[in-house]
């Protein structure tokens, strides 16, 4: 039987937006403020095998926001769930962009895009929200905060995550890399 791979498509990105939410408020503690680390932002590197994870990360971003000011855990409020979901879309299509640049068969600039997007973005989300008046200094730290926050996700989890994908052949069956 062939397989429907508009629906598979949906699927995967489902999966991928529940797994992303799921992670960021089970973890919310550590996935929201100025110091902030999302273990799901590892699944930000998923675009470098299917264009469906564009999608799930994407989604998975807004529910997590979404949550997250239902909660009042996120701080930045409403304009989050729009702003970082943005982020994330943007970072998502140029990770998928960098998918084939690879270093000893390791995406190695795909991690960039997430980390650089969400500090500029979230950055400047934090500064507005938590400084009276926008001040370059504040900024620089807030930006710093959540670049340095994303590295572990994106450069250790993320790359770790693509590489045993890859090398279990998982890739090929979850996502229809060929």
């Amino acid at each position: 039987m062939k397989r429907n791979q508009k629906l598979a498509n949906i699927v995967v990105a489902a999966v991928i937006a529940a797994l992303y939410a799921t992670l960021t408020l089970v973890l919310a503690p550590m996935a929201f403020g100025p110091l902030q680390m999302r273990v799901s932002e590892a699944f930000t590197l998923l675009p470098v095998l299917s264009m469906s994870a564009v999608w799930g990360v994407t989604v998975g971003c807004m529910i997590s926001n979404s949550f997250g000011v239902l909660l009042g855990t996120n701080i930045l409020g409403p304009v989050d769930i729009l702003a970082g979901s943005l982020a994330t879309l943007a970072a998502a299509l140029m990770t998928r962009q960098l998918r084939k640049v690879r270093v000893k068969g390791i995406p190695i600039l795909a991690p960039l895009p997430p980390i650089l997007v969400n500090a500029v973005i979230i950055g400047t989300e934090l500064t507005i929200a938590l400084s009276p008046d926008f001040n370059l200094g504040i900024f620089a730290v807030n930006m710093l905060q959540v670049g340095l926050g994303q590295l572990v996700p994106c450069y250790v989890l993320g790359l770790i995550l693509l590489y045993v994908l890859e090398k279990t052949g998982l890739d090929h069956r979850l996502f229809g890399v060929k």
